[in-house]
């Protein structure tokens, strides 16, 4: 890579840490402040904001000392490879926590809440981390390019085997649990319709609880479509360069596809504040906070209005008008 290139790419880099970090940390803040952490659903895309905010604050850092090759030692290169792939792999696993979550709530709706509590949810959380650090540190035990040298340029594939990537990462840690989470998105959306066409109610389950458990899962498969989006374009790539001997990959092509999985991380969050309700709610009202002028001038020429146009009722007809018990006299109430 010249060094006009990489500094694009690094300009690239640091926009997209920095709003990885800004809008995680807003939907962290969110999801605190409403009080959603006490439902199992919301634990696991806390956590996943969480992995996508070390993306913009480790993975990207670590990654532009890994594009400009700084010279470490060979195990220093190779633990700090590790912590770009465990971070992908956890958000895989928390993907597929969240579609079991979902799954269980269509399912089960009557037991759902004995079945899947806080404690629980938290325990899984624990779990989809632990499991994402020791698949990938493997590559330290191992499965690695041999260099037999002490210190060497830290580039990715200089320590990491393309046979590591496509095979254990990609065939295994990537597309299976993706084609799950796609069969019970599936579930979902069929369940959901059907109940809502045949207008069924559970026994104390109404039609809106599958409404909102459908739109929800339709903001969840947003996401997932977003990742699988930003990270085959890579996989595919490097997998073209394990079997395609006689296809050239530019290494410009794989540095797009990792800035591409990075941004990633950033477009999550704008999902979840457009398409989730009450983190939406949580935005609202740190805007309203943020900036309270700008909401009282813009209600002002609303408020006056109404008061104008009250006063030339009365005055025409002689009786008194009250606005608010006409509206919710005629309007119906707001689901």
């Amino acid at each position: 890579m010249g060094p006009g290139t990489l500094w694009i790419f690094l300009t690239f880099e640091m926009i997209i840490a920095v709003t990885c970090c800004l809008g995680n940390a807003l939907v962290i803040w969110a999801v605190w402040t409403c009080g959603a952490l006490s439902q199992p659903t919301f634990c696991f895309i806390v956590s996943l904001a969480v992995a996508d905010f070390l993306v913009g604050s480790v993975v990207i850092p670590v990654s532009v000392l890994v594009d400009i090759g700084i010279n470490t030692s060979f195990h220093g290169c190779l633990f700090m490879c590790g912590v770009i792939i465990m971070l992908q792999v956890a958000s895989v696993a928390l993907l597929l926590a969240i579609a079991v979550d979902r799954f269980l709530r269509v399912r089960i709706p009557l037991t759902y809440r004995s079945t899947v509590s806080k404690k629980r949810s938290w325990i899984v959380v624990a779990l989809c981390w632990v499991t994402a650090a020791l698949l990938s540190f493997i590559s330290i035990f191992g499965w690695h390019r041999s260099l037999g040298a002490d210190s060497t340029e830290c580039r990715f594939f200089n320590v990491i085997s393309y046979s590591y990537v496509v095979y254990f990462i990609f065939f295994s840690l990537y597309l299976p649990p993706l084609a799950i989470v796609t069969g019970l998105y599936c579930y979902i959306f069929l369940t959901t319709r059907r109940q809502l066409r045949a207008n069924i109610c559970v026994a104390a389950m109404s039609s809106t609880y599958y409404q909102r458990e459908h739109r929800l899962a339709a903001s969840l498969v947003l996401v997932l479509v977003l990742f699988v989006v930003c990270w085959l374009p890579l996989f595919l790539m490097v997998t073209v360069r394990l079997y395609g001997h006689n296809i050239m990959v530019p290494s410009v092509a794989i540095d797009m596809g990792v800035v591409l999985s990075h941004a990633n991380s950033a477009v999550n969050p704008i999902v979840y504040a457009f398409k989730i309700p009450k983190i939406k709610e949580a935005c609202k009202k740190l805007w309203r906070r943020v900036c309270p002028d700008r909401e009282q001038q813009s209600g002002q020429p609303e408020t006056q209005n109404n008061t104008d146009r009250n006063m030339i009722f009365t005055e025409n007809t002689g009786t008194k008008y009250n606005s608010t018990e006409n509206r919710s006299a005629t309007q119906p109430p707001v689901l």
